[in-house]
């Protein structure tokens, strides 16, 4: 079964429905308790409907980048902490050399799903505005040619944005390790192959082992 939740936003949006679900029996259960059984009957199997309906929904069509200049290799990197990495630094070096190559970064707005619903967004983007001008930097003295931007709180929408905008060749992604990542329990790489018509390089960055 497909995992009904495209985005943190929506898991996020499904959890407050699910809370109106039981506040509707138990309102209606201390009315009248065969209200509130009733409230459970008409409203439980729409329920059921609904999320199956999303879970067996089909796998998005692809999206194919528009067409990159005939004169140069574009290669996006979308990273959360792990955007000044040496892995991911000298994957992106490997990737660039010998041709004309030019790399965008997006660094996601990392924040959590209450702040964003209420729009507070000043730090995360902050934070990634630091994150994203570390990298730069890195990059631009290792000779590459690097610009970027701050992306959407989702990773999935960050990289959609980015394809549109900067029509790469390939697409980068750069996550802690397995078990201490949470773009992977989401499944972004294998949501972002599935999503984009581009090869997607996945790159595991510990910065834990790094500052050791």
């Amino acid at each position: 079964m497909r995992n009904p939740f495209r985005s943190e936003e929506d898991a996020f949006r499904f959890v407050w429905v699910t809370i109106g679900y039981f506040a509707l029996i138990v309102i209606g259960a201390l009315i009248n308790r065969w209200l509130g059984l009733a409230v459970f009957v008409v409203v439980t199997p729409v329920a059921l409907w609904w999320f199956f309906r999303r879970a067996e929904a089909e796998a998005p069509v692809k999206q194919v980048p528009a067409a990159s200049p005939p004169d140069e290799h574009r290669i996006l990197v979308v990273a959360n902490e792990t955007v000044g990495g040496p892995e991911l630094l000298t994957e992106i070096r490997e990737r660039s050399e010998g041709r004309t190559a030019r790399i965008f970064v997006v660094c996601p707005a990392l924040n959590s799903p209450l702040r964003h619903w209420v729009s507070d967004e000043d730090e995360a983007r902050a934070n990634a505005q630091t994150r994203l001008d570390d990298s730069l930097v890195s990059m631009q003295s290792a000779g590459l040619d690097a610009a970027g931007e701050i992306g959407d709180g989702d990773p999935i929408q960050a990289i959609e944005d980015g394809v549109r905008t900067f029509q790469p060749d390939e697409l980068v992604i750069s996550t802690h390790p397995p078990g201490r990542s949470h773009w992977l329990e989401r499944g972004v790489v294998d949501k972002a192959r599935e999503r984009f018509e581009l090869p997607v390089i996945h790159v595991v960055v510990d910065l834990e082992a790094d500052r050791s």
